[in-house]
C-alpha cells in the first residue's frame, strides 16, 4: 500500500514534533500511536510507523524528547541514553501523548474512535500508562517489553508505578515480553499478568521463548526474527479487530 510520511508540529508553544505515516486516500483510517525506545525517534521507530501505514493505519510517533538538543542516541551508548531518558518525566510524557491523541482525533483522515497505542522498552511502559491515563481515548494497546510497569522505573522521571493505575484501563491489551530479557525478570511479568487478571482486564501476556529485550528491532543484536514476525502479525490482527 502506498503511504505518505511527514513531520508535523502539534499544538502551540511548546510544539510537539511527530512523525506521521498514513495510507494514501481520504480514509478515515484507524490510528496507532508509536512510542519509542529510550534511544529516541530513530530510523527503526520511523520504519515501524511506516509499516503501520502500509497495513492500513495512520501511524504517529511523537518525539517526546523535543526539549533536548540531542534527541537520538545510538544503540549501545548507555551513558548517553540514560542521560537523555532521565530528562523525560512521566507527567510531561502523558500530557504530550494526550496532545498527540487529540491531534489525531482532529484529522479528517482519522477515525477518532479507533486509536490504539504501542511502544517498545521505555515506550512499552508509556503505552501501558497511556492505556491507564487516557483510557477514554485508547481503544487497544500493545506494549512491548515495558520495564518498570509493576516496579519502580529505571529513569529519574519515572515517578509513577503503572500497575498501581491499572484499574483505570478500559481497552483490550497484548503485553509482549522476551523469555531471556534480563531487564524484566519473569517474576515481574507474572506479577503484571496476575494483577491484570485480578482486575478482570482483557489482557493477554505473551512471553516469547528464546527472545531477549529489544527483540523487535532489526538494528539491535537482540533482534529475534521469529518472535518479531509473530508479534507483528498478532498485533496487526489485534488492532484490526479492536480499532473498527
Amino acid at each position: 500500500m502506498a503511504v505518505q510520511t511527514e513531520m508535523v508540529n502539534i499544538g502551540s508553544t511548546p510544539q510537539l514534533p511527530a512523525y506521521v505515516a498514513r495510507p494514501e486516500g481520504t480514509g478515515p483510517f484507524p490510528a496507532v500511536i508509536v512510542l519509542f525506545e529510550a534511544f529516541g525517534l530513530n530510523d527503526n521507530i520511523k520504519d515501524i510507523t511506516r509499516r503501520f501505514a502500509e497495513a492500513g493505519f495512520v501511524g504517529l510517533a511523537p518525539d517526546l524528547y523535543y526539549p533536548e538538543q540531542e534527541r537520538v542516541v545510538p544503540y549501545g551508548d548507555m551513558q548517553k541514553v540514560f542521560a537523555l531518558a532521565n530528562t523525560l518525566p512521566d507527567e510531561r510524557a502523558m500530557a504530550d501523548i494526550g496532545r498527540a491523541i487529540q491531534y489525531l482525533k482532529q484529522q479528517p483522515y482519522v477515525r477518532g474512535s479507533a486509536i490504539g497505542v504501542t511502544g517498545f522498552c521505555m515506550g512499552g511502559r508509556l503505552a501501558f500508562l497511556t492505556a491507564c491515563l487516557h483510557a477514554a481515548d485508547v481503544a487497544a494497546a500493545v506494549p512491548f517489553y515495558g520495564g518498570g510497569i509493576g516496579s519502580p522505573g529505571r529513569f529519574s522521571g519515572q515517578t509513577m508505578v503503572p500497575l498501581d493505575l491499572a484499574e483505570k484501563i478500559r481497552c483490550p491489551m497484548i503485553l509482549n515480553y522476551g523469555e531471556k530479557d534480563a531487564f524484566i525478570p519473569l517474576e515481574e511479568v507474572r506479577k503484571v499478568e496476575a494483577r491484570l487478571k485480578e482486575l478482570g482486564k482483557q489482557a493477554e501476556v505473551k512471553v516469547y521463548p528464546g527472545a531477549d529485550h529489544g527483540y523487535m528491532c532489526t538494528d539491535r543484536a537482540s533482534y529475534h526474527p521469529e518472535a518479531a514476525r509473530d508479534s507483528w502479525d498478532r498485533m496487526i490482527a489485534f488492532f484490526r479487530q479492536h480499532l473498527k
